[in-house]
């Protein structure tokens, strides 16, 4: 069995600061998770420490170990995340929906149009990639704008709940569609929007795929320190060779140092480890 590489202790200590995983950095209201979301670029919500990078449950612990507990339901810190989540998803500041691999995260609006620019879908190319029931939904949601779950799913025709949560994390990913709004009363309900309607700047901006990996590259590394083999890859969702070449368009500009094949380490970082090596010599 292959063991993972680990990250240096001074890389953990850079992280710790600039992902929130400190008592004293700890995310408490929406707006300190829109700052830190900013900040960051892309963030995963509910992710643990056994995922590899930023993750605003973390942040809500302020510790590097937090782990997810099996009964969320009672444990104060998952529940206030889930509560910070609802509020993030209402103020509409920062995107949120399921993207690649399914994975739930916050991306920062500067940040949108390089998300798209990868797994953004135009409108041109719907009816040849999305299935017959996305499709579906999307009609029933281009009529309205602004729709609950029960009431999209009929309007869609779609009776197979498992198809239609299919269906809605197939628009998710292709980030055509967002929730807007949860409800808790009368029943729990997600409100489901156009995201070019929140984000409409952001999703219309043309932006070279090669571009694009490139900054998300910058974007992971700069808050990171470091990234290690594949590390880009499972945070993003890149392919890795994609991912490799985002953090080699870093090298070549003079943005990072390349250590080994795999590592790629922040420029500034690297030239401040270097000095004090030479200066304890």
């Amino acid at each position: 069995m292959r063991l993972r590489p680990e990250v240096p202790s001074e890389i953990e200590d850079f992280r710790d600061a600039h992902w929130c995983r400190e008592e004293a950095r700890r995310i408490e209201t929406a707006f300190e998770a829109e700052r830190f979301i900013e900040r960051v670029g892309f963030v995963a919500c509910m992710t643990d420490s056994r995922r590899p990078g930023p993750s605003l449950y973390v942040a809500v612990c302020g510790r590097r170990d937090a782990v997810m507990p099996r009964n969320v339901q009672k444990d104060e810190e998952s529940s206030h995340t889930w509560v910070l989540k609802d509020e993030l998803i209402a103020r509409g500041n920062v995107y949120y929906a399921k993207l690649a691999r399914g994975k739930a995260m916050f991306i920062a609006p500067r940040m949108i149009p390089y998300f798209h620019a990868i797994w953004g879908m135009r409108r041109s190319e719907e009816r040849r990639k999305l299935s017959r029931t996305a499709q579906a939904v999307l009609k029933a949601l281009r009529k309205e704008w602004e729709m609950g779950t029960s009431d999209l799913r009929q309007d869609a025709g779609v009776k197979n709940r498992a198809a239609f949560t299919k269906a809605l994390d197939e628009l998710q990913a292709a980030m055509i569609v967002v929730p807007s709004q949860v409800l808790y009363q009368p029943k729990f309900t997600y409100l489901w929007t156009l995201a070019v309607g929140r984000f409409p700047d952001a999703l219309r901006r043309r932006v070279n795929r090669d571009v694009a990996v490139r900054e998300l590259a910058r974007c992971f590394l700069a808050c990171a320190g470091l990234t290690i083999p594949g590390e880009l890859a499972r945070v993003t969702g890149l392919s890795r060779p994609e991912a490799g070449r985002g953090n080699r368009a870093l090298v070549a500009e003079g943005f990072a140092a390349m250590l080994a094949p795999g590592w790629y380490q922040l420029a500034a970082t690297a030239s401040a480890s270097r000095s004090m090596s030479d200066a304890s010599l």
